[in-house]
């Protein structure tokens, strides 16, 4: 082999090595407008939330929790959390229909912010939608 067709030979390995490593198409960055799901597995309930501060602005990455106790005298326990889009929203999918207690409270909180909502799946399992406001919270964060 000349040394001309070597340069040739290595210069096309090269550029197949080179264009084998390159993603096949830029990532998508992920559509802060899409609305997260967070699933419990545990029944058919669920419930779609909007957090909103006292003047109704989206609160963005509000996490709110849920602690679920269900099943024969409550023994099945469940603790989920999710967290908000850029318009406030989150779905909560997956939830029991008799839970111990009848209700369950979803604690939602951001910074120095806190609320609460009441949920009962047996009158809303099908049509759960909750507003959950923020307010300023007399308690820092560190001290709960």
């Amino acid at each position: 082999m000349t040394g001309n067709a070597q340069c040739r030979l290595i210069l096309s390995i090269a550029t197949i090595l080179f264009l084998g490593f390159m993603p096949a198409r830029a990532q998508q960055a992920p559509d802060p407008h899409q609305v997260p799901v967070m699933d419990g597995e545990a029944g058919p309930c669920s419930v779609s939330f909007i957090v909103t501060d006292v003047k109704g602005t989206p609160v963005y990455d509000a996490r709110i929790k849920v602690h679920i106790a269900y099943g024969f005298a409550g023994v099945r326990r469940l603790d989920l959390e999710a967290a908000t889009n850029v318009d406030g929203k989150t779905e909560i999918k997956g939830l029991p229909k008799k839970v111990k207690g009848e209700v369950l409270y979803f604690n939602a909180m951001q910074g120095n912010l806190r609320g609460t909502y009441t949920y009962d799946p047996v009158t809303s399992c099908d049509s759960g939608k909750g507003t959950i406001i923020l307010t300023e919270s007399a308690t820092s964060p560190a001290a709960q």
